[in-house]
């Protein structure tokens, strides 16, 4: 319900937000509630995630990626997902999610979400993702394209390619497990 709500919140703000260019960096403001919290009485792990989803939509509505996506039929699918956390955010502090497109390869979408609270970074989550449509991924390049952005791709760190090609790796080895 807590996401539900925060999804409606961020929906009617839309509105009076401005559009953004695809590589410019989106900011939604938020503080942790009751539910956001574990045992430790820190935000939970599991929530980063849920959270981030709230940041990337909200960076998908405002750069017009959304519509490019109807354009194709297509619909956004999260490959991967991993966060790094440095500090806790505990119960009513405010924070913010700056999210920003990292680049793409052929296939995936590389989307980072920052999570600052006093102006330092307590945590970071990237995600791959595509968008998918009934004739398979559409790509990154062609809807990028669409956005007025270059084709090209910015440079992907080398931490990033290899997480990716992990991920790829763990991919066949779950398909071979299917197999067993």
């Amino acid at each position: 319900m807590n996401l539900w709500f925060r999804l409606f919140l961020m929906l009617m703000r839309l509105p009076w937000r401005r559009p953004v260019p695809g590589l410019a960096t989106t900011v939604v403001k938020m503080r942790v509630w009751p539910l956001d919290l574990d045992f430790n009485r820190h935000v939970t792990n599991g929530r980063y995630f849920t959270l981030a989803d709230v940041g990337r939509m909200d960076y998908v509505l405002r750069s017009g990626a959304f519509r490019a996506a109807l354009r194709h039929r297509a619909i956004p699918v999260v490959g991967d997902v991993c966060g790094k956390f440095r500090r806790e955010l505990k119960l009513f502090d405010r924070f913010e999610i700056h999210t920003r497109m990292l680049g793409w390869d052929e296939k995936w979408s590389f989307v980072e979400h920052r999570f600052v609270k006093d102006e330092r970074v307590v945590a970071k989550v990237v995600m791959r993702g595509a968008f998918r449509s009934r004739n398979g991924t559409v790509p990154p390049a062609e809807l990028a394209s669409e956005l007025g952005m270059d084709e090209l791709s910015p440079p992907l760190p080398q931490w990033l390619i290899e997480w990716s090609n992990s991920c790829d790796k763990l991919s066949i080895e779950l398909r071979r497990a299917e197999n067993i």
